[in-house]
């Protein structure tokens, strides 16, 4: 019975010792101060960390939507030559006899360039001077228009959210043949000219 309660006694010790040294240990790390300079490296790191998080969002998001922007370009580059044979449908059908043949043409491709112009098809309209970055010479021709002003678009070019899918092809104009020799006459006497002072 004494054993039992000196026992007890010193398991009660026992734990009271346990419960005050973690008691301490506790109170140690409530009570330690982390310097101020590790502090502020610390919240440097994390917002860091924060601010690259976001632009790594950012940009997956960008690519996502470029990478479905580009797969929408490659899909309207293989209907491109289904386009340009309704544009000569309605043209044909323009001719016709038959009226409701042209508007069934005309609707059709009306509804199709709908679709495709609500995914983020647009027309190049190339007017005025040519443009190297949207239009493709497939002629020049000789006309009194300043050269490269745009004479006649013989296939539509398209954009698809601003990715260039089709250049536009184009005649444009370029100075006549007599004006070029006018002009090659007159550098040929200046340069004539220019020898002769020279050997003077």
């Amino acid at each position: 019975m004494a054993d039992e309660k000196n026992g007890k006694v010193s398991n009660n010790a026992a734990e009271k010792r346990v419960e005050s040294s973690t008691g301490k240990e506790q109170g140690a790390s409530n009570n330690e101060v982390v310097p101020r300079a590790e502090y502020e490296e610390l919240k440097e790191r994390t917002l860091r960390l924060a601010a690259e998080f976001d632009n790594y969002k950012k940009r997956s998001a960008s690519d996502v939507a470029n990478a479905k922007n580009v797969g929408k370009a490659e899909m309207l580059k293989r209907m491109l030559p289904v386009l340009d044979e309704f544009e000569l449908a309605m043209i044909s059908s323009a001719k016709s006899q038959d009226e409701n043949l042209s508007k069934g043409v005309k609707m059709v491709y009306a509804n199709m360039m709908d679709a495709l112009r609500a995914e983020g098809l647009s027309e190049l309209e190339p007017n005025g001077k040519y443009d190297p970055y949207t239009d493709e010479i497939i002629m020049a021709r000789e006309t009194d228009k300043e050269p490269g002003t745009v004479l006649e678009v013989l296939k539509k070019g398209y954009k698809m959210n601003g990715i260039l899918v089709r250049p536009a092809s184009v005649i444009i104009s370029k100075e006549p043949q007599s004006k070029v020799n006018e002009g090659n006459d007159e550098l040929n006497e200046f340069k004539k000219d220019k020898e002769n002072k020279n050997d003077k």
